[in-house]
């Protein structure tokens, strides 16, 4: 399978991450690298995980730097991971300059390696880590000012740059049952807000997505906290204006949880 032309303007991505034992799962790694084949290449990737929330917004680093293991209990194998990405001092030039000067306050982690909700799902998407990868934190989970931050950094989709939302679609880990399986049948809570968020995605509702703790069934239980879900608000943001629906293109449950994923082309 042949990567797409280069696309005027590249599509926007959300999708669910995993947990490090992602890797052992045939179907979504093949799902992840299908995905990522069909996409045109990137000169560089803007990503934006559940796992780093940090005021004001700051810029990871922009050179190769340790990964950051935010996991714990996992075998050892998990924790030798690599994923030795080039850093994209030029794309962190132009998040600077679209942010700071419309008087965004921000601030720089030169040492903040990729977490494991940026590499994991890269590890699958570019398995060679050739291309240039920048992730910045979340500064706020208010949907709509991450919708306001997407919308400014949109531009960057003109230079070449994908711009990533990476959460998971529903995530309450208390409801979590590991013993069962990755594969079985979703809980009502998480399979509901799922079918909702996904039809309200590709109808365009951006409004009903960003009110979705009182649009959303089960919105409390699908998301105590919404840190996993905030990624897709800065994803409609940087799409908005070029497309108004989202295509789903991975569905299904990981361990009970909506392993959805969008893209805004």
């Amino acid at each position: 399978m042949t990567t797409a032309e280069t696309p005027e303007k590249f599509p926007v991505l959300y999708f669910g991450h995993g947990a490090p034992p992602l890797a052992d799962d045939e179907l979504w790694t093949g799902q992840f690298a299908a995905w990522s084949a069909e996409l045109p290449r990137p000169r560089a990737v803007l990503i934006v995980s559940a796992h780093w929330e940090s005021a004001p917004l700051t810029i990871g680093a922009t050179t190769t730097v340790p990964l950051v293991y935010d996991f714990w209990g996992f075998p050892e194998r998990y924790y030798r991971v690599t994923y030795p990405a080039p850093g994209a001092p030029d794309l962190a030039a132009s998040v600077r300059s679209m942010l700071g000067g419309s008087g965004i306050p921000l601030a720089e982690a030169p040492a903040r390696g990729l977490d494991h909700g940026a590499y994991v799902p890269l590890k699958e998407m570019y398995p060679d880590a050739d291309v240039p990868v920048l992730q910045v934190s979340m500064p706020t989970l208010d949907p709509r000012q991450l919708f306001d931050l997407g919308r400014r950094l949109a531009p960057l989709r003109e230079e070449g740059v994908l711009v990533m939302g990476s959460g998971f679609l529903t995530h309450n880990l208390s409801c979590v049952d590991m013993s069962r399986g990755p594969d079985h049948e979703p809980p009502s809570w998480s399979a509901e807000f799922d079918d909702w968020a996904s039809r309200a995605a590709q109808a365009g509702d951006i409004d009903a997505l960003l009110d979705w703790q009182n649009k959303g069934p089960a919105a409390a239980i699908a998301h105590p906290r919404s840190e996993h879900l905030a990624p897709l608000f800065v994803a409609l943001g940087a799409a908005h204006q070029t497309t108004e629906t989202a295509r789903s293109v991975i569905d299904g449950f990981w361990y009970g949880l909506a392993k959805r994923a969008f893209q805004f082309d």
